[in-house]
């Protein structure tokens, strides 16, 4: 494959969304991943809507790109087999607690002493120094244990809620990303292999207080916690529908007042500079709003794009399927799946000058590339046999 990472290969210990999601995207650019399940499948294949049996959306928009290998790794065999692929390996990506890694014999000590050059990265709920070391953890925990929930009903509107997306799963393997390619550059200078983790709760964490440590942030405290433009942000409502505006400069706010025939409102202490306004932002917020419900969401379109004020249309999760921009910028491919007929796929979303990837293969069966993958080991056709007789091996 074509890609900045052409050549790189990584052995894809991960499962759900958060391990896959990271290594898709590395696939995405040119890595060779090949993804160890076991015989039940990566959970998300069970989850629907579906074509076929084990090939759930959720699998498919997660493992596009990967060459997916079928194991029983209770089975000594099947350590093997995992054995025989480390030597070729450049990145192990695991998500599961380091104790099961290495109650399977792939701890890091076990797999540098094969592959000293080994990449070992482990992305999981709880960092290994902390107290919560060895813990299990989802989505909803971190969510959770980071101030999310509590931050989306912090003015008692509404009860605390999850934010309705897989968010710390792909935040942090957003962060898995990242520490693959930094760790690559790492070696490329020195040669050496390492162990990295990536812990869910200490990257979320991370992402949470980069905006709303706020005046907690000073010893002794120069305030509350939160950003306060951020608690009063709000999607607007116009005469017959909904707007996301931001006037947020000043130089935007005059353009807007001036555009609504209201330039004396520049006058006002509270539009002077952007400290006064963060510090009413809720009382301007509130005249905004009065202020859009007074035109339909099409002159507000032409009058704000006029004024070079950002503005746009509030989309349905629906509607991004017909979203003009992601059309022009040839976000969707349309992908003919071998079993599971015509999908959307949707391509990485960078653009390179140079080294830039290749559309990825559909998402893989359970075990649909075996054979092949045994086959570069070495392993015979008889001794492939065997392997899938024994229930060590499971083809698609």
């Amino acid at each position: 494959m074509a890609g900045p990472l052409a050549g790189v290969k990584i052995l894809d210990l991960t499962s759900v969304v958060m391990g896959p999601f990271a290594t898709q995207i590395l696939a995405e650019l040119g890595a060779d991943v090949i993804k160890i399940e076991s015989h039940h499948g990566d959970n998300m294949r069970d989850v629907g809507p579906m074509q076929s049996a084990a090939m759930g959306h959720l699998h498919m928009h997660l493992n596009r790109g990967k060459r997916c290998i079928s194991l029983n790794l209770k089975d000594p065999a099947g350590r093997e087999v995992v054995k025989r692929l480390l030597p070729e390996m450049d990145v192990l990506v695991y998500n599961v607690r380091p104790q099961a890694m290495a109650r399977l014999g792939l701890s890091y000590d076990d797999v540098r002493s094969v592959n000293p050059r080994l990449i070992y990265v482990g992305t999981y709920g709880y960092s290994e120094r902390g107290e919560r070391a060895g813990r299990a953890a989802y989505d909803d925990l971190i969510q959770g244990s980071a101030g999310v929930p509590w931050l989306m009903s912090r003015d008692g509107a509404e009860r605390p809620r999850y934010v309705p997306l897989n968010f710390a799963d792909r935040v942090t393997g957003l962060h898995a990303v990242y520490t693959v390619t930094a760790a690559l550059y790492h070696r490329e200078k020195t040669g050496q292999g390492q162990s990295v983790e990536v812990p869910m709760f200490e990257t979320v964490s991370h992402f949470v207080l980069g905006d709303h440590l706020a005046g907690l942030s000073y010893r002794p405290p120069k305030g509350r916690s939160g950003y306060e433009r951020l608690r009063h942000r709000r999607v607007y409502h116009t005469k017959d529908g909904y707007l996301c505006v931001l006037v947020y400069n000043e130089a935007q706010w005059r353009r807007f007042f001036d555009a609504i025939g209201r330039s004396e409102m520049m006058d006002d202490p509270r539009f002077a500079t952007h400290a006064m306004r963060a510090n009413h932002i809720g009382e301007i917020y509130d005249l905004l709003a009065e202020i859009l419900e007074q035109r339909s969401s099409a002159e507000w379109m032409a009058l704000l794009e006029k004024a070079d004020i950002p503005v746009a249309r509030m989309n349905k999760v629906d509607d991004l399927l017909s979203d003009t921009h992601l059309k022009s910028s040839g976000f969707f491919v349309e992908e003919e799946h071998p079993t599971e007929g015509p999908m959307y796929a949707m391509r990485t979303p960078t653009s390179w000058s140079e080294s830039a990837p290749e559309p990825t293969t559909p998402a893989a069966r359970l075990g649909e590339h075996s054979v092949e993958v045994l086959s570069e080991l070495g392993y015979s056709p008889d001794e492939i046999a065997r392997l899938k007789e024994r229930g060590v091996v499971k083809t698609a």
